[in-house]
C-alpha cells in the first residue's frame, strides 16, 4: 500500500486536504484517526461520511504492520520484528535519543558480504505506507524525532516508495529534513532525484574501503564507483543541502584497517563536508570476517581525529540481544538453521 492510496480513499469519502492532513498526522503520531485538538473535537471538524469511514481505514492501517517481537537492549535501544500485512517480516530499531531505523525492503539485492540481510536476496519491496507504518508503531512506544533508512534493504532500489515516505515524514510527520537519513550504496538515481525533492534528506553513503576493487568484492552488486568519485557526488549534495554526508565504513580486521588504507582515507576526506562512521564488525570466532581489536579501533579514531577527519564509532544498536540487521528475521524464518550472527549497519 502506498500513501497515495490512503489519500485517495479519504478523498473518495469527501475528505478535503485539510481533513486528510489531520487524519494522517494522527496516524503518524500513533493516535486514533479521529483524534481532535484541544480546541476542536473531531465531530466539529471532520465530515460525517469521513468519520463513518474511519474505522475501516483504521483497520486497514493496523494490518499494514504490527510488532511480532520486541528485543530491548541494554543501551536503551529496542529491536522490533515487524510483521507486514502479508506475513513478511522486516526489522525496525528504536535507537537512543529518539531515533528510529526503518526497513525499506524485505531482503536486499546488493549482497554485501558482511550483511545477513543480503543473504536472503530481495523478496519484495516495502510500500510507502508500510514504511511510514513502522514510524507510527514506534511512536506508540516512545518519541521519534529522527528516522534513518538504514534497516533491511537498499532504499535506492525502492526509490519512489522511500521518497514518498520521506516527503510525508518531513511534512505531516514533523521531522526535520536533516533528521531523515537516506542510506545507500550509491545508486546514481539518488544523486539525480534527491536534489529535486521538496524534502531533501541527509545522505549516508556506504564506503567501506578506499580501494575500488575491494569495494566491488565487499559490495558485489553495488554500482561500480571509484570511492573518490562516490565522495565527489556526495560532496556536491552536501554543499547543496547544508548537511554533511555520513560515510559508513565497516571495519574488518586485516581487510580495510591497515595504515595504508587509513592514510588514503585522510586524502579522500581532505576538505570534505563529511562525517566518517566507523562500524566495527560484530564477529563470532568462526566468521569469515573479524572485528579489529579495541586497541586498533581506538588508534584509528585518534589518528583520523588528530588529522582533521570527524570520526565516530557506530556500534550496532542492541548488540547484547544478538539482533544485527537481518538476524531477527532470519531466526524467525528459519530458527533451526540460522546461528546468531551479529553484524548490522544500524
Amino acid at each position: 500500500m502506498r500513501i497515495a492510496d490512503l489519500h485517495q480513499t479519504l478523498a473518495q469519502l469527501g475528505a478535503l486536504p485539510v481533513h486528510q492532513g489531520r487524519i494522517t498526522r494522527a496516524w503518524l503520531n500513533g493516535k486514533a484517526l479521529d483524534t481532535g485538538t484541544r480546541h476542536q473535537k473531531a465531530e466539529n471538524f471532520l465530515p460525517l461520511r469521513v468519520r463513518e469511514g474511519l474505522p475501516a481505514i483504521a483497520t486497514q492501517l493496523e494490518q499494514l504492520a504490527s510488532i511480532s517481537e520486541r528485543h530491548p537492549g541494554a543501551d536503551g535501544s529496542a529491536r522490533l520484528l515487524v510483521k507486514l500485512h502479508d506475513g513478511q517480516l522486516v526489522e525496525s530499531v528504536l535507537l537512543p535519543r529518539d531515533g528510529l531505523c526503518v526497513s525499506t525492503q524485505v531482503g536486499c539485492a546488493v549482497g554485501c558480504v558482511f550483511c545477513m540481510t543480503g543473504k536472503s536476496g530481495l523478496i519484495r519491496q516495502v510500500g510507502s505506507a508500510e514504511i511510514v507504518a513502522q514510524v507510527a508503531l514506534a511512536r506508540r512506544e516512545r518519541s521519534v524525532k529522527k528516522v534513518v533508512f538504514m534497516g533491511m534493504g537498499e532504499p535506492a532500489h525502492n526509490l519512489d516508495n522511500v521518497l514518498e515516505a520521506i516527503n510525508l515524514l518531513g511534512t505531516e510527520g514533523g521531522i526535520g529534513h536533516k533528521n531523515l537519513v537516506f542510506s545507500t550504496v550509491g545508486d546514481p538515481r539518488v544523486f539525480e532525484r534527491l536534489p529535486q525533492q521538496a524534502v531533501k534528506p541527509a545522505l549516508a553513503l556506504s564506503l567501506h574501503t578506499t580501494d575500488a576493487a575491494l569495494r566491488a568484492q565487499l559490495l558485489p552488486r553495488a554500482p561500480a564507483y571509484d570511492p573518490a568519485e562516490l565522495m565527489a557526488l556526495g560532496e556536491e549534495y552536501a554543499r547543496a543541502t547544508g548537511y554533511p554526508i555520513q560515510y559508513q565504513y565497516t571495519l574488518l580486521a586485516g581487510i580495510n584497517d591497515s595504515q595504508a588504507e587509513i592514510d588514503r582515507l585522510l586524502e579522500l576526506f581532505k576538505g570534505k563536508y563529511a562525517v566518517l562512521n566507523l562500524i566495527p564488525y560484530n564477529s563470532l570466532p568462526d566468521d569469515d570476517y573479524q572485528r579489529p581489536s579495541g586497541e586498533r579501533i581506538v588508534q584509528i579514531v585518534r589518528y583520523l581525529h588528530s588529522r582533521g577527519v570527524l570520526t565516530k564509532v557506530r556500534n550496532s544498536a542492541g548488540q547484547d540481544v544478538d539482533g544485527g540487521c537481518g538476524q531477527l528475521r532470519a531466526r524467525a524464518d528459519k530458527p533451526e538453521r540460522i546461528r546468531p550472527l551479529r553484524q548490522s549497519a544500524i
